[in-house]
């Protein structure tokens, strides 16, 4: 499985980024996609989630009611939409595919495969 990872870039505090995350493998509607971000000495941190239906979705409470995470199995891709971003945003964002659903979607360790990052930056 390789996950590719897009659309992180900078934007202003208020503002919305949508990224994406396009995964290979027959077997994507199978996967719980998450999202982790990290930021600047900091751990990596659990964002959100979503099943393999797309029907039970998961936010860090840093982000609920601000972000929103979708899937698309058609496509293979899964998508976090971002706004009223601030600069604690800030941060590379990384997707991760959980092969075997354990329910604990928060946690680094359980996810199987990493995409490679992408940069948000929120300026003030």
């Amino acid at each position: 499985v390789q996950l590719q990872a897009s659309g992180g870039g900078l934007v202003q505090a208020g503002g919305s980024l949508r990224l994406s995350c396009a995964a290979s493998g027959r077997t994507f509607r199978s996967y719980v996609m998450g999202w982790f971000r990290q930021a600047p000495g900091k751990e990596r941190e659990f964002v959100a989630a979503i099943s393999w239906s797309g029907g039970s979705t998961y936010y860090a409470d840093s982000v609920k009611g601000r972000f929103t995470i979708s899937r698309d199995n058609a496509k293979n891709t899964v998508y976090p939409q971002m706004n009223s971003l601030n600069p604690e945003d800030t941060a590379v964002y990384y997707c991760a595919a959980e092969l075997d659903y354990s329910g604990r979607y928060n946690l680094v360790y359980e996810y199987d495969y990493w995409g490679q990052g992408t940069l948000v930056t929120v300026s003030s």
